[in-house]
C-alpha cells in the first residue's frame, strides 16, 4: 500500500512539474516608434485575458509564465496604431521580439486626456510633489543637482564649484529640514564622499520632490520636505559608461552595469564614479583684494587657488532577482573617498586659505530585500540595511597669511606675516579626525486589503558612534578624548484609500520620533584623582501626523491638499559640530517643529491636436517653532570663519508656486515655473525676514529635437535653461539706519545655460556639449560666496543592453 501511494505521488509530482515547466515561457523585448525611439507606457495584452505588461521608460517589457503553444499579443498606446501579433512558443522558451508602432495620424479636434504615467500617478496622490524624469538629463552634461535646481519651489544652495558644500531649499525651508534619500535610504549615512553629484543621471529613473508633507514610507524627520532619488530597478543585462571634460580642468567619469543569469536569476550589479576639478574659476568683488604698503586695498580679479576637489567610489552587489522567494535580494559593498581643498571660511574674506584641506572616506556593507505578495497576496516587504565606517580628516598646519593673488600677504609695512594662532583658520593648527561607526536599517511593510484600501508600516533605525581625535594634541589630550553617539528611531503608519471611481484619493499617517544623543568626556576627579566619564545624555521623543487628499473635479482638473505636523531632530553636526565644515558644537539645540499646509490644483494634461500642456499651482504655509538655522547676524556680530546652528525662534513661511509645461509633437518642449514666499522669524521679540534666503525665483527651459539629422534615425536635441534669483541680503538690515545695507545684499542674478546632444542611430552612443552661464554673469549663493562663471563641457555617453 505504501509503495503504491508513493508511486502514485511520484507520478503526480512529475506531472505537476511538467505542467509548471510547460508554463514557464517568457516573452520580452522592446517597443519603439518609427524613428526607433523607445516608447514608454505601451500596453501588451495576452489574448482576451487581462494579463499582460506595460513598457517601462526605455520601452522594455516582459511577460512570464506562458505555456507552450500559440499566443496572440495585442499592443496599444495612445497616439499609435494598434497591432496584434501571434507567436508560437515551445516549453520553457525565452522569446525576444522588437515591435515598431506607427503614429495614428488621425487628427483629433477635441481635447484628449492622456493615459496616466507612473509620475502622474504620484503627483495626483494629494502630496505637494514634483516628479522629475531623468532620461533626458542622462544625455547631457548636467549633474543631478542642476536638474533639481530647475524644479519649481526648489533652490540649490552651493558654496562654490564641484565638491563644495550643498544645501537644498524647498519653499524656504532648507538645510537639514530637507532630507535626501536614495531609494528611501537617507543619503547622509553614506557620508561626504558620496552625494547626489556622485550618482550619474543614467542610473536614475526619476526624482521625487515632496514639499512640506512627506509620505510615511520615507520615514525620517524631514520637516521641510524630502528628495527621493529612485534608481532604475529593471533586471535586464545592461551597461552604461560616460566621460566628460570641461572648464576648470573638470573631469567626470562613471560606469554602471548589470548582468543577470536568466536560468538561475543570479544577478551582479556594479557602478563606479570619478570626479575631479581644479575649481580655479575667477572671482572678484569687495573681498577679493590685495593689501599693499600702508594698508591700501586694491581690488583684483583672481583665480581660486586652493579649491581642488577629487572623489572616487563604487558599489558592487550580488544576489538574485525575479525568483520565487524574492523580487530582489542583494548583498554588497559601497566604498568612496574624497579630497577637498578649502579656499576660505564661511564667508569670502580678504585673506583666503592656503593648504587647508579635508579628506573623507566611507566603507559600507549593504543588504537589500524586496518581495511582493509575501506569504499572502497583497503583502509586500522592503528591507534595506547599511553598516560600516565613515571617516573624515581636517589638515590645517600652515601659519602664513595669503592674499587673493596666491602670494603671501603683507602688512602695512610691506612685510610678510604669519597668524599668531599658527593655522589658516582661527583655533590653532589641527590634524583633526572624526571616526564614525554607522548603521541604518529601513523596513517597510504594506498590505493591500482591496483595490480601494491599503495600509503601510515603516521603521527606520540609524546610529552614529563617533570618536574625535587630533594628532597635534598632546598625548594627555588624546588619551582623554571623548566619544559622541547618536541613535534615532522613526516609526510611521499610513492608511490609503481611493473611492468614487478613483476620483478621491486620500491617506492619513502618523509618525513617532525618538533620538538619543550621548556625549562622553573623560575627566580627572580632583578629589579621588581618578579618571571618570562625564556623561551628557539627551533623549528626545515626539509625534507627528498628517493627511493628503486629492479629488478629480473633472478628469483633468484635480484639487490637491495636504497637511502635516512635522518634526526635525538636530543632526550630528549641529549637536556635535564638525571642523571640516566650520561648524561649532551646540549640544543644547532643540528639535524644530512645524505645521505645514499645502493647497493646489493640477490642470491637464490637455491635448489639442499635437499640443500638450499642463498647469499646476500650490499655495503653502509653514508655521515653525524653534527654527534651526544660522544665527541672526548683523555686521556687528558676524563670524567670518565658523558657523553655529541655533534655534532662531518661531517663524512663518507663506508663499505660492506655479508651473507651466508645454510640448508640441514630442519635438518642442517648454517649462516655466515661479516661486515666491515670505520667511519671517521672531528673534528676541522682533519679527524679521530670515537672512541669506532668496524669496523670489524663476526658472525656464526650452527643448527642441531635430530627427533624422545627418543620419537616418539619429536625433539632435537643443536645450536652453534660464535661472532667475531676485536680490536678497545675507545679513539682517541694521534697523532704521539702512546706510551700508547694500554692502550685504546679493544682487539680482540671471544665469543662462545652453546645451546640445546628438543621439546616434543605434541609440547607444550620445555626444553632448554644454555651455554654463553663457553670458558669464556673476553668480552668488550662500553668504555671498561666488560661484563659477562661464564654462564649457563635452560629454560622451555609451549604453548597451543585453550584451
Amino acid at each position: 500500500m505504501f509503495k503504491t501511494s508513493a508511486f502514485f505521488l511520484s507520478i503526480c509530482l512529475l506531472l505537476l512539474a511538467q505542467t509548471v515547466s510547460a508554463q514557464n515561457g517568457i516573452v520580452h523585448g522592446v517597443i519603439v516608434d518609427e524613428n526607433s525611439q523607445p516608447l514608454p507606457g505601451i500596453s501588451i495584452r495576452l489574448g482576451d485575458t487581462g494579463t499582460g505588461a506595460a513598457t517601462d521608460i526605455d520601452g522594455n517589457f516582459m511577460i512570464r509564465g506562458l505555456h507552450a503553444g500559440t499566443h496572440t499579443f495585442h499592443i496599444s498606446g495612445l497616439g499609435y496604431q494598434k497591432q496584434s501579433l501571434k507567436h508560437t512558443l515551445s516549453a520553457n522558451q525565452k522569446l525576444e521580439i522588437k515591435i515598431q508602432l506607427k503614429e495614428d495620424t488621425k487628427e483629433m479636434d477635441e481635447v484628449v486626456i492622456h493615459g496616466k504615467s507612473e509620475a502622474r500617478e504620484i503627483m495626483e496622490t494629494g502630496f505637494a510633489v514634483n516628479v522629475i524624469e531623468a532620461k533626458e538629463a542622462s544625455l547631457r552634461n548636467i549633474q543631478t543637482n542642476e536638474l533639481l535646481n530647475t524644479t519649481v519651489g526648489v533652490k540649490i544652495r552651493q558654496n562654490g564649484g564641484l565638491g563644495s558644500e550643498v544645501s537644498y531649499s524647498l519653499n524656504g525651508l532648507s538645510g537639514s529640514s530637507v532630507r535626501i534619500f536614495i531609494d528611501g535610504i537617507p543619503i547622509s549615512i553614506y557620508g561626504n564622499s558620496f552625494n547626489l553629484n556622485s550618482i550619474p543621471p543614467s542610473m536614475i529613473k526619476n526624482i521625487e520632490v515632496y514639499k512640506g508633507v512627506v509620505p510615511g514610507h520615507l520615514a525620517d524627520d524631514a520637516l521641510g520636505g524630502a528628495i527621493n532619488i529612485v534608481l532604475h530597478k529593471e533586471t535586464k543585462t545592461n551597461f552604461n559608461a560616460s566621460v566628460s571634460y570641461g572648464s576648470f580642468n573638470t573631469l567626470q567619469a562613471s560606469a554602471n552595469g548589470l548582468y543577470r543569469f536568466e536560468k538561475s536569476g543570479l544577478t551582479v550589479k556594479a557602478s563606479a564614479f570619478y570626479n575631479y576639478s581644479d575649481n580655479d574659476y575667477e572671482v572678484s568683488g569687495r573681498s577679493v583684494v590685495v593689501t599693499g604698503i600702508g594698508g591700501v586695498q586694491t581690488p583684483i580679479t583672481a583665480k581660486r587657488f586652493n579649491d581642488a576637489y577629487k572623489s572616487t567610489g563604487g558599489m558592487v552587489q550580488i544576489g538574485y532577482t525575479n525568483v520565487k522567494w524574492a523580487d530582489q535580494f542583494f548583498i554588497g559593498f559601497t566604498g568612496s573617498s574624497d579630497y577637498k581643498e578649502v579656499q576660505h571660511g564661511a564667508f569670502m574674506t580678504i585673506t583666503p586659505y592656503k593648504d587647508r584641506f579635508l579628506e573623507s572616506n566611507a566603507m559600507l556593507a549593504n543588504l537589500t530585500y524586496q518581495k511582493k505578495d509575501l506569504f499572502v497576496k497583497g503583502l509586500d516587504i522592503n528591507v534595506n540595511g547599511l553598516y560600516g565606517k565613515r571617516n573624515r580628516a581636517v589638515n590645517d598646519t600652515v601659519a602664513w597669511a595669503y592674499s587673493w593673488n596666491g602670494e603671501r600677504a603683507t602688512d602695512f609695512r610691506g612685510n610678510e606675516y604669519q597668524y599668531s594662532w599658527r593655522s589658516q583658520q582661527e583655533g590653532g593648527p589641527t590634524l583633526a579626525k572624526i571616526d564614525r561607526n554607522v548603521a541604518s536599517i529601513r523596513t517597510g511593510l504594506s498590505y493591500t486589503i482591496s483595490n480601494h484600501h491599503k495600509i503601510l508600516l515603516n521603521h527606520v533605525y540609524s546610529s552614529i558612534d563617533r570618536e574625535d581625535s587630533d594628532a597635534l594634541r598632546s598625548v594627555l589630550e588624546n588619551t582623554f578624548r571623548g566619544t559622541r553617539d547618536l541613535h534615532k528611531n522613526i516609526v510611521s503608519a499610513t492608511y490609503e484609500v481611493n473611492a468614487f471611481n478613483e476620483k478621491l484619493k486620500a491617506n492619513v499617517f502618523g509618525k513617532y520620533y525618538q533620538q538619543k544623543t550621548v556625549n562622553i568626556d573623560p575627566e580627572i576627579n580632583e578629589v579621588t584623582n581618578e579618571v571618570e566619564d562625564d556623561i551628557t545624555s539627551v533623549n528626545t521623543k515626539d509625534q507627528g501626523y498628517g493627511y493628503t487628499v486629492s479629488y478629480a473635479i473633472l478628469p483633468n482638473v484635480i484639487l490637491l491638499t495636504s497637511a502635516e505636523k512635522a518634526v526635525r531632530l538636530p543632526n550630528e553636526s549641529e549637536v556635535f559640530g564638525d571642523d571640516g565644515d566650520n561648524v561649532v558644537a551646540n549640544p543644547s539645540i532643540r528639535p524644530e517643529l512645524s505645521n505645514n499646509y499645502n493647497l493646489g490644483f493640477r490642470l491637464g494634461t490637455f491635448t489639442i491636436k499635437k499640443h500638450d500642456f499642463t498647469v499646476s499651482t500650490n499655495f503653502f504655509t509653514r508655521n515653525i517653532k524653534d527654527r534651526i538655522g544660522l544665527p541672526i547676524e548683523t555686521s556687528l556680530n558676524v563670524n567670518d570663519e565658523t558657523i553655529l546652528y541655533e534655534n532662531q525662534g518661531n517663524g512663518t513661511s507663506k508663499g505660492v508656486e506655479a508651473q507651466l509645461e508645454y510640448t508640441y509633437n514630442n519635438n518642442l518642449g517648454f517649462n516655466f515655473n515661479v516661486s515666491h514666499f515670505d520667511l519671517k522669524v521672531v528673534n528676541r521679540g522682533v519679527e524679521i525676514d530670515v537672512p541669506n534666503t532668496p524669496f523670489f525665483t524663476m526658472n525656464g527651459s526650452l527643448r527642441y529635437s531635430f530627427k533624422d539629422l545627418i543620419q537616418k534615425n539619429a536625433r539632435l536635441n537643443l536645450f536652453y535653461t534660464m535661472y532667475f534669483t531676485d536680490e536678497f541680503s545675507y545679513l539682517v538690515p541694521q534697523g532704521s539706519n539702512t546706510v551700508g545695507d547694500d554692502f550685504f545684499k546679493i544682487p539680482t542674478q540671471l544665469a543662462q545655460d545652453f546645451g546640445m546632444s546628438y543621439v546616434f542611430p543605434n541609440n547607444q552612443l550620445v555626444a553632448s556639449f554644454d555651455i554654463k552661464n553663457i553670458l558669464d554673469k556673476p553668480v552668488y549663493d550662500n553668504l555671498s560666496v561666488q560661484k563659477p562663471g562661464r564654462a564649457f563641457y563635452l560629454k560622451i555617453n555609451y549604453r548597451i543592453n543585453k550584451f
